[in-house]
C-alpha cells in the first residue's frame, strides 16, 4: 500500500480537527482526498481545506449526512481507503441517544454499509478513542497501564451518564463486528485528549480544554488525560493505513498528566497570561496512570512532546485571534 500516488481515498467529517490534519497529510503524499462534510457551502467548514498545498487539484468535497442512508455510497464507490473520522464530540448533551449515540452508531455503520458495497476498498481505518479502553471498572493509578487489551463497560459508563464514551464505545464495537463480518481489512486509531495547531477556524472540543485554562478561568478541572499532538494522530492514521502489517487497535497518547501540570507548564511559558493555580472541587487531585506506547511506536510515531504541543495550540489561539493575548 505503499505507493500513494493518484490513490483515491476518502475522509469522512473532513472539516474536524483531527480529519482537516489528517486530509492535509494525505494531499502532501499525493493522494486524491474525497472529503465528506455536512454543509460544502458553509465557509467555515471548507474554506481552510481548500487552501491547503494539492486541494485544488486532488480535493474533491462531497455533502454527506451521517443519518442517511446510502449518503455515503457514491463518495466510496472507487476509494482504496476510507477514514472515517465522523462523529459528534459533544460533552453536554440534553438527549444523548438523539445527539451523541445515534449519530455515532448509525453514522458508522451507514459509512461501513457504503465501504461493503465497494469492492474498491481494501482498508478502513476508524477513528475511535482512547474512552473506549478507560472505563473498565480497574482503578487507575501511577503504575496502571492502559493498553490495547482494554475495553470500557458499557453498564459502568451508563451507570455514570458518561454519553460521550458511552456513544464511543458503542460505536467502535458496532463497527468492528460490522466489518470483520464482511471481511473488510481494518485499523482502529484510540487517540487521547489531542491538542497542538488547529486548521479550523472554529475552537473544538478538546482544545477548548486549553482555552478554558489560558482564558482567565479560577480554577482548572481536576481532571487527568492522556494528550497527544494532533500531527502525531494524522500520522498515525496514515501510517496505519500504508503498512499491510498493522492490524487492531491502536492507543496514542504522548503522556498522561493531570490538568494542573499543563496549568505549569504553561505559567512558566507565558508568565503574562492569567493561568489559574487552584482546583476546581476539594477531592484530592486524580491520580495519574500510563497509557502504553509500545504499539503506537510501530507506527513509527516519534510523538511531539506535551510542552511542544501547548505552546503550538496557545500560538494557533493568538493567531486565529479567539483572545486577546
Amino acid at each position: 500500500m505503499n505507493s500513494s500516488e493518484g490513490k483515491v481515498v476518502c475522509v469522512t467529517g473532513a472539516s474536524g480537527y483531527i480529519a482537516s490534519w489528517l486530509v492535509k497529510f494525505l494531499l502532501q503524499r499525493g493522494y486524491t482526498v474525497r472529503a465528506t462534510v455536512r454543509d460544502p457551502s458553509n465557509p467555515n467548514k471548507v474554506d481552510h481545506l481548500l487552501k491547503l498545498d494539492g486541494a485544488k487539484e486532488r480535493l474533491h468535497l462531497f455533502k454527506a449526512d451521517l443519518l442517511e442512508e446510502g449518503s455515503f455510497d457514491h463518495v466510496i464507490q472507487g476509494c482504496h481507503g476510507v477514514f472515517h473520522t465522523a462523529s459528534p464530540a459533544h460533552f453536554v448533551v440534553d438527549d444523548p441517544q438523539t445527539q451523541l449515540i445515534d449519530p455515532a452508531v448509525k453514522g458508522s455503520l451507514n459509512v461501513l454499509r457504503s465501504c461493503a458495497k465497494s469492492p474498491s476498498v481494501k482498508r478502513v481505518v476508524f477513528t475511535s478513542s482512547i474512552a473506549t479502553a478507560l472505563y473498565n471498572g480497574t482503578p487507575r493509578t501511577p503504575d496502571t497501564v492502559v493498553d490495547e487489551t482494554w475495553f470500557s463497560n458499557l453498564d459502568l459508563l451508563r451507570e455514570q451518564k458518561m454519553w460521550y464514551q458511552f456513544a464511543k464505545v458503542s460505536a467502535e464495537e458496532a463497527a468492528t463486528k460490522f466489518l470483520t463480518e464482511n471481511d473488510i481489512d481494518y485499523v482502529v486509531m484510540n487517540p487521547a485528549v489531542t491538542i497542538g495547531p488547529l486548521l479550523q477556524p472554529e475552537l473544538n472540543g478538546s482544545s477548548s480544554l486549553i482555552f478554558d485554562l489560558i482564558k482567565g478561568s479560577q480554577t482548572f478541572l481536576n481532571a487527568t488525560f492522556g494528550w497527544i499532538n494532533v500531527k502525531d494522530v494524522a500520522n498515525a492514521h496514515i501510517h496505519a493505513y500504508e503498512d499491510a502489517s498493522t492490524s487492531g487497535r491502536y492507543c496514542l497518547a504522548e503522556r498522561v498528566a493531570h490538568i494542573s501540570e499543563l496549568a505549569i507548564i504553561l505559567r512558566d511559558m507565558y508568565p503574562t497570561l492569567q493561568i489559574p493555580d487552584k482546583c476546581a472541587g476539594d477531592k484530592p487531585l486524580m491520580q495519574t496512570f500510563q497509557i502504553s506506547k509500545e504499539k503506537a511506536k510501530t507506527l513509527g510515531i516519534e510523538f511531539i512532546p506535551l510542552e511542544v504541543s501547548l505552546r503550538e495550540i496557545v500560538e494557533s489561539f493568538k493567531e486565529k485571534e479567539f483572545a486577546n493575548f
